[in-house]
């Protein structure tokens, strides 16, 4: 049975029928045709690609050239998923012409469907700006790591009744802004599912429980194939990282013994 395409106005049908989202974080060609061909419903080409692929210690050094560069190769991998990239650190916060035009880029140029970008009311104006541009826009709240050094790390929001109501205030600003779905990131489940409830759009969680309208992981850590150390929130649905060692030693021995390159992987 031939896939459909997924459009915004789909991943809105299928939060009102009540069936949850699945998306993925994919950063290349290769992981991104896997992710298409099994069947998630939103690739984001992350602003983590940073640390996951460039090896940065965050998210803060990663510029628009590099999201649209990644953008690009995703882009060619995907025929059925919503593309989504994201708008890096001071790809946005300068003002609304810089917002306008790195967002286009990423749909002009990346073949991205959306983009999306960090804060709540403070990024309100950008979100009406870029909606009213024609760009679709999805938020993203709690731990939004382009603010780590006001954050004083990766630390969990929300955890007083104070900063729980500045989130659900951020949640409802960008919904009132004209985004058509929220990331919710490193918060507690419970305040996860108020906000949801709150909202008339999708809630994305990671790390925010269960009681939300879907779920992001990065292909990396779903897989296994990033460090040992994971968040508390990462599930490995498979140890990928261990398999890949284990065969490039075999590969190794087999180089060093001579038994590689055997009669059936040479030339006649």
């Amino acid at each position: 049975m031939e896939r459909k395409k997924v459009t915004i106005p789909g991943i809105i049908r299928l939060y009102e029928a009540a069936e949850r989202i699945s998306m993925l974080t994919a950063y290349d060609f290769p992981s991104a045709a896997i992710a298409d061909a099994a069947g998630i419903e939103i690739i984001l080409v992350g602003d983590s690609l940073g640390m996951v692929i460039n090896g940065y210690k965050n998210t803060l050094p990663v510029t628009i050239e590099e999201i649209l560069y990644h953008t690009k190769a995703v882009a060619r991998a995907v025929s059925v998923g919503l593309l989504v990239g994201d708008m890096p650190f001071l790809s946005y916060q300068t003002g609304i012409h810089d917002a306008i035009y790195n967002a286009g880029r990423l749909l002009k140029e990346g073949g991205a469907e959306a983009v999306k970008l960090e804060g709540g009311t403070n990024v309100t104006d950008i979100i009406r700006a870029l909606v009213r541009a024609d760009i679709p826009v999805m938020g993203h709240i709690g731990l939004t790591p382009q603010s780590i050094h006001r954050m004083g790390g990766y630390r969990i929001q929300g955890r007083d009744e104070k900063s729980s109501a500045v989130l659900i205030e951020d949640a409802l600003a960008v919904e009132q802004a004209g985004a058509f779905a929220v990331v919710l990131e490193g918060i507690p489940g419970a305040l996860a599912k108020t906000i949801t409830a709150k909202l008339h759009i999708p809630t994305i969680g990671i790390g925010a429980g269960r009681d939300v309208s879907g779920q992001v992981l990065v292909f990396h850590d779903l897989l296994g194939l990033s460090g040992n150390r994971q968040p508390t929130f990462v599930k490995q649905y498979a140890h990928l990282k261990d398999t890949a060692i284990e065969a490039i030693q075999l590969y190794i021995k087999e180089v060093k013994d001579g038994t590689f390159p055997d009669e059936e992987h040479t030339y006649k």
